[in-house]
């Protein structure tokens, strides 16, 4: 790298990185576009804004939400390039946030099959600008609370909850009947499929519970982020936090940042991602068939009725949620789930030593209330019983 390329990137990103002007941005562009030799040195240097990032306790996935949130798709795939060139030089990661990278490999995959290949890249000073909008954000980018991942999944040889074969065929298994329920176009199957995913969830979580109470183990709570968008994303929160509750984990919800911490034991986390996602296609579903029939009766679409719907959804499906998961608890499962649930809560208290609550705007509308709550009272259609829970010894 010659000192007068390095100049010339240290002289865009004065003038680009540290204004918000366009006229500053366009200077920074400007002085990039006319010297090519500096495109390795502005790469690398991106690179080292994505390795900060994590530093600061940011992961894949959040840095591509924040950028899709606050950019256009240009910068989503252009942050994507830079994680994935960053990935050779990062040190020994968990599997969630291996997960995280295949996915961004998974999606360059798509892009690049879906491109013709006729479309030349953008001129030099667009793409500079591309670039140091990128960047600005970057740089930006607050501190978030870091998430503590194991390198690897626990054995049981090493007294860990079983990894591998029946771990993977239950979670299969309940992504199988979530799957289902997202296709059906009847509401009470619908729900009665989640509900079904619920209870399954429920005792794959007491099964790692008795597992780990059997054979002790150095396993301690976790932490995910799961993005909460915006529309209405506080009665998405408010049913995030439902469903968290129903797994035996909690969730802290960061709304000027778009997404909530849900903090738990592995597989309540999985859980908890899983069923979440399901549910905000199953509610959004059910509030655009409610809402063409407020329409066909001759009401204008409106925000709180969709807001009041939401609403509406995610209380009554946590209580439905939290009966679900109850009906696998024994009385020999109690001071598990109990141990659990301290742990949990103590490792909350440590990530977020303070927290406010926050009460919800916007739900007003009656209809909308009684149609959503309608559509979660559906979930308690024909539950499967569950079987038998095995004791603990």
């Amino acid at each position: 790298m010659s000192s007068t390329t390095s100049g010339t990137v240290e002289r865009a990103f004065r003038a680009a990185l540290y204004a918000e002007s366009d006229a500053a941005l366009d200077t920074g562009a400007s002085l990039l576009a006319a010297d090519p030799a500096a495109d390795g040195e502005l790469a690398r240097r991106g690179q080292e804004f994505i390795a900060a990032a994590w530093r600061r306790g940011w992961q894949p996935a959040d840095v591509v939400r924040t950028v899709r949130r606050e950019l256009d798709d240009v910068h989503v795939r252009l942050a994507s390039e830079l994680i994935r060139a960053q990935r050779p030089y990062d040190g020994p990661r968990g599997p969630r946030w291996r997960a995280q990278l295949d996915e961004l490999a998974d999606e360059a995959a798509e892009a690049t099959g879906r491109s013709t290949g006729a479309a030349s890249r953008a001129d030099r000073f667009t793409h500079a600008t591309t670039v140091l909008e990128l960047y600005r954000l970057l740089l930006h980018l607050p501190p978030l609370e870091p998430l503590d991942e194991p390198t690897h999944r626990p054995s049981p040889e090493a007294g860990g909850p079983a990894s591998g074969g029946s771990e993977s065929r239950m979670l299969t298994r309940i992504r199988a009947l979530l799957a289902k329920a997202e296709a059906t176009g009847f509401p009470e199957e619908a729900e009665a499929l989640s509900a079904k995913a619920q209870e399954l969830m429920a005792r794959h979580s007491i099964d790692e519970a008795l597992l780990a109470a059997r054979t002790p183990s150095a396993a301690a709570p976790g932490a995910c982020r799961i993005g909460v968008e915006a529309p209405y994303e506080q009665a998405k929160a408010v049913l995030l936090d439902a469903v968290a509750t129903a797994n035996h984990c909690r969730a802290v919800w960061n709304e000027p940042m778009g997404f909530s911490t849900v903090v738990g034991f592995e597989t309540d986390l999985e859980a908890v991602e899983i069923l979440y996602t399901s549910l905000l296609v199953q509610a959004t579903t059910a509030m655009t068939r409610a809402e063409a029939a407020q329409r066909a009766g001759g009401r204008k679409r409106t925000k709180t009725f969709r807001q009041s719907f939401l609403a509406a959804y995610a209380h009554r499906i946590g209580t439905r949620l939290s009966v679900a998961a109850e009906t696998q608890v024994t009385d020999d499962l109690l001071p598990v789930l109990a141990s659990r649930e301290v742990a949990v809560t103590a490792h909350t208290d440590r990530m977020f030593p303070r927290t406010t609550t926050t009460r919800l705007r916007g739900v007003n509308d009656a209809a909308g209330w009684t149609e959503g709550a309608e559509a979660a009272d559906r979930a308690q259609v024909d539950r499967a019983q569950a079987g038998a829970r095995p004791r603990l010894p």
